[in-house]
């Protein structure tokens, strides 16, 4: 804050004050306003927030501590320095000056050089007091972008935990059935077993390049690669995937999803993640023996953004439903609106693995989508996952 360009108001009921104060401060090249009482003072404020006040006590109808009790009562105003001028010389109006706010006093009649020393002191003070306020305001927002940045950091190392361990464990159980099966130290395998080994390997690695992407999650949301393809196609293929899981777990897969149905315009690698997820919780929270079933149809839904417009000028477009159900324990109902929050987990947490972040990733993939995502259940009656998805 250069003196040359400082806001100083004074305000005083005697015009002589003011004119003599007016021609030092700007003779100094300060810029100068003027107010002849207190009233007239608190409206200036509001209009033009100034750098510092000069104020005189003795005035009539509002006098000096008054007008300092409401200037410290305004939001915007309340850290403009206040400077009292006065006559009174006894302790207590000092006293009472530098309580209700003011920073300092000057006794009246004044010096010239003693009001010029003062007011720069305080312009100075004000100045230095607003670059730490802007250097607290700038560490403040990177404290937040740091914790910003910790918080996806957070979620990044748990997706991958968490999105790797079911292709891995996938693959070792194929291995350890090889082994099992090894006959005088041979291993017999078919070219089916090496493609489908061959295929998850691919897969695990397009995962951690997808959930390098996925860092941004928190940041910047996914990042999608959509083309457009077939869910019939994924879907099997996914299956066959799942297989070993599957007979691990006694539970049955049906892929009632047809090869007729419309390309849906996605990232396979990603809307695998989310199959592979629900499919992953199905299994994980529930008892052996449970039935799956895949199914997906097309639809048609009124855009997001026309739910407002009347019938008339809504738009609908079409969309692909998929499911995902299973005849399981169920959800509780209390539970089931929590179920794509962060780091929520289902009925058996305490028996199982896991942060609670696999439904969580699935909504975040399916919104970047531009789908929706939610969940039916009845206790003791399964669940059915759906999801939507662009044609």
């Amino acid at each position: 804050m250069s003196k040359y360009l400082a806001d100083i108001l004074i305000v005083d009921d005697s015009l002589n004050n003011l004119r003599i104060l007016s021609k030092i401060l700007t003779d100094k090249g300060y810029k100068v306003r003027k107010a002849i009482d207190g009233k007239r003072a608190l409206k200036t404020v509001q209009v033009v927030t100034p750098d510092l006040i000069l104020l005189d006590i003795m005035m009539p109808g509002m006098d000096g501590y008054e007008v300092c009790r409401c200037l410290k009562r305004m939001p915007t105003i309340r850290d403009i320095p206040v400077i009292f001028i006065s006559a009174l010389d006894d302790e207590m109006d000092k006293v009472l000056a530098f309580g209700i706010g003011g920073v300092d006093y000057i006794h009246k009649p004044f010096q010239l050089q003693e009001v010029l020393a003062r007011v720069e002191n305080h312009l100075t003070l004000r100045q230095q007091q607003k670059q730490l306020e802007e250097q607290n305001a700038r560490l403040q927002q990177e404290i937040k972008e740091r914790q910003k940045a910790e918080a996806a950091l957070h979620v990044y190392l748990h997706a991958v935990s968490h999105d790797l361990r079911n292709p891995v464990t996938g693959m070792l159980m194929v291995l350890k059935n090889l082994l099992k099966n090894q006959q005088d130290g041979k291993i017999a395998i078919s070219a089916s077993i090496v493609e489908r080994m061959a295929n998850s390997c691919d897969r695990q690695l397009n995962l951690i390049e997808s959930l390098l992407e996925t860092h941004q999650l928190e940041l910047q949301g996914i990042s999608l690669d959509c083309q457009p393809f077939s869910l019939y196609s994924l879907t099997q293929k996914l299956v066959a995937d799942w297989q070993p899981m599957l007979d691990k777990n006694q539970a049955t897969l049906e892929n009632r999803i047809s090869a007729k149905l419309p390309l849906v315009n996605g990232d396979a690698n990603q809307l695998w993640r989310v199959f592979e997820n629900l499919i992953a919780n199905a299994l994980k929270h529930n008892p052996p023996g449970i039935k799956l079933m895949l199914a997906a149809d097309a639809i048609e839904a009124i855009a997001p953004s026309d739910l407002s417009q009347s019938e008339t000028t809504q738009r609908k477009k079409k969309l692909i439903r998929c499911t995902v159900a299973d005849n399981g324990i169920g959800i509780d109902i209390s539970k089931r609106d929590r179920l794509f929050e962060r780091y929520t987990r289902g009925n058996s947490a305490q028996r199982t693995k896991g942060l609670g972040l696999g439904l969580y990733l699935c909504r975040q993939i399916i919104e970047a989508h531009g789908g929706e995502i939610g969940a039916t259940s009845n206790f003791d009656s399964g669940v059915t996952f759906w999801f939507t998805l662009p044609i």
